[in-house]
């Protein structure tokens, strides 16, 4: 395949994928937040080594720190 011909098929690729339409994002997932709390007020998280806690208020608001 000749560098020409390579380079009009990218572009005909680039082309097709510009006019179809854009797929449909996955849903959101979605957890109660009971489900992660259980029976505690505070729960920590771990992301990318930090840590995170997420809290349940007196007025059951959430609120999450670092």
């Amino acid at each position: 395949m000749s560098v020409m011909t390579s380079t009009l098929a990218l572009q005909a690729n680039r082309n097709n994928a510009a006019s179809r339409p854009a797929a449909a994002a996955p849903a959101q997932r979605r957890v109660d937040s009971r489900l992660l709390l259980r029976e505690s007020r505070e729960l920590v998280i771990e992301h990318l080594g930090q840590e995170y806690r997420l809290r349940r208020t007196r007025n059951d608001k959430l609120i999450l720190t670092k």
